[in-house]
């Protein structure tokens, strides 16, 4: 008598899951029903509360698996998938929050662009919680596929085609790649779920001798490399970045970078051999910071130099991750302060990404792009707080205080270094940091230096600035995305330990 192959489904552990894509049907009856831009965008933001909510309180309890063969669970939600439901859910109210000028503006349709936000948001809930390969690419694919469309949705907009015809061919490119590797890793353990892979690779040492093995965890890993624009699969980015409407260049640097580092810590942790992936990461790590923070040194146009230090911010998230290439760092304690770092410091950095990007939204008009570093030159004479929320988040991102919340991610990845006996990869990171000080500071410091230009006879000091700042549309959603930004950066600056318990989950 044969055994049931019927799965038992949890739908507790699919609650996020099913908020999440429940999010999307209702913005598209919404849009079809109503037709009223207000409504269709509160239903966005409703369901996108209601999915943090839920990941919360499902992540609050023990670990919750479901579509099981055995031991084996194609989903697995417990605390880490959790807070990445939960980041990637509070990121997407942001975006939309910070949409507002962007949507009134109409050059956006307002329900294909909540459509394929929520769409993208259910990707990323799902994400946090696969357990086999197959689940993990389809997610990544549905947090990714989206955003195709958002890039080049702007109405009229050349450099919003180009931007998204650069990321398509890019991202079809990473995942041939991802989806060949994941063929070979099959081919190789004739098994698809992350912990089976793992064990077989364990047990069966001779198997990591094979070059067939070699080519699968090289493909697999750079594949996924190109999802979090690392050196030397980052050129998409800038870009990207650039052309795309500003909501959808900050959805871009925080929600679709988590993922693809959600995506890489999943398979570098559970399934591929470290001391394989331990060396090639360590490489990428430093290529990445390096390259990064020395091309942002030369950038002019503010999105581009925020583009170039996110990717340099990601060799900083991998650094973790390239003490596996030691034995040191191998040991069960190393490799928990490892990956609970790498965790870590991608939600410090998504927060103080998000509130940099509100702040250039902030002070740009409506529907511009992010202009050039000039266009901000003395703008805090005209809107202090929001150059102070702006200046707070840059200075976050260099890791000095007072923005806290940076400074313990890079002692937090500095520490999990030293741990695995990393020495001098901590010491790489902590030279780009200094590199990174100069064009942060110079950022921050622009917003507050004299505006270049004669200042016309009878102006007041409230009337400097430059055109582009003075044209500034002002919107309570961006200010209160850049407010609570700045705060919840300021709350884990001080509780950072709270964030890595969680992330250690």
């Amino acid at each position: 008598m044969t055994g049931s192959v019927v799965q038992s489904v949890d739908n507790v552990a699919l609650l996020p899951a099913y908020l999440a894509a429940g999010t999307a049907v209702l913005v598209l009856l919404a849009d079809l029903l109503v037709a009223r831009a207000r409504v269709t965008v509160a239903t966005a933001v409703l369901g996108a509360v209601a999915t943090a909510a839920g990941a919360a309180l499902v992540g609050a309890g023990a670990q919750r698996r479901t579509f099981c063969v055995g031991a084996d669970c194609s989903y697995v939600f417990g605390g880490r998938a959790a807070l990445v439901a939960v980041v990637v859910a509070v990121l997407t109210v942001g975006v939309l929050a910070l949409s507002g000028p962007l949507l009134r503006a109409g050059r956006s349709p307002v329900g294909e662009y909540c459509f394929l936000l929520a769409c993208s948001m259910t990707g990323g809930v799902v994400l946090g919680a696969a357990g086999d390969l197959i689940t993990l690419i389809v997610a990544v694919e549905t947090l990714t596929l989206p955003l195709y469309v958002l890039v080049g949705l702007r109405r009229g907009s050349l450099a919003s085609a180009e931007a998204a015809v650069t990321f398509f061919v890019v991202s079809v490119v990473a995942t041939t790649l991802t989806l060949l590797g994941a063929a070979l890793l099959y081919a190789v353990t004739g098994g698809l779920h992350l912990d089976r892979i793992g064990a077989i690779l364990a047990d069966r040492p001779d198997l990591l001798d094979l070059p067939l093995t070699t080519v699968a965890v090289a493909l697999v890993v750079l594949g996924l490399a190109f999802k979090v624009a690392a050196v030397p699969f980052h050129a998409w980015a800038p870009t990207t970045y650039d052309g795309a409407p500003l909501p959808v260049a900050a959805y871009l640097s925080t929600a679709s970078k988590l993922g693809g580092v959600v995506a890489l810590l999943a398979v570098v942790q559970r399934a591929l051999p470290a001391e394989v992936t331990g060396p090639v990461l360590a490489g990428l790590a430093v290529l990445t910071m390096t390259v990064g923070n020395l091309v942002a040194l030369r950038q002019r146009r503010t999105v581009r130099l925020l583009a170039w230090s996110s990717v340099a911010q990601a060799g900083y998230i991998l650094a973790p991750l390239g003490a596996l290439a030691l034995a040191s760092g191998r040991a069960a304690d190393a490799r928990t302060a490892a990956y609970a770092a790498a965790v870590a410091y991608a939600v410090f950095f998504v927060v103080l990404e998000l509130a940099a990007f509100a702040g250039v939204v902030a002070l740009r008009p409506a529907d511009a792009d992010g202009g050039t570093i000039d266009d901000l030159r003395g703008v805090a004479r005209r809107h202090p707080w929001r150059a102070a929320g702006l200046g707070l988040a840059l200075v976050g991102l260099a890791g000095l205080p007072p923005g806290l919340a940076g400074l313990f991610a890079k002692i937090t990845v500095v520490r999990s270094l030293l741990g695995g006996g990393a020495g001098w990869l901590a010491v790489v990171v902590a030279l780009n940091a200094v590199i990174g000080l100069a064009y942060y500071l110079r950022l921050a410091a622009t917003l507050w230096a004299p505006p270049s230009g004669a200042v016309p006879v009878g102006a007041g000091a409230g009337d400097v600035g430059s055109p582009a700042v003075g044209s500034v549309v002002r919107s309570r959603t961006v200010g209160a995305v850049l407010a609570a930004t700045t705060a919840v950066a300021v709350v884990i600056g001080f509780a950072p330990q709270l964030l890595l318990d969680v992330a250690a989950r």
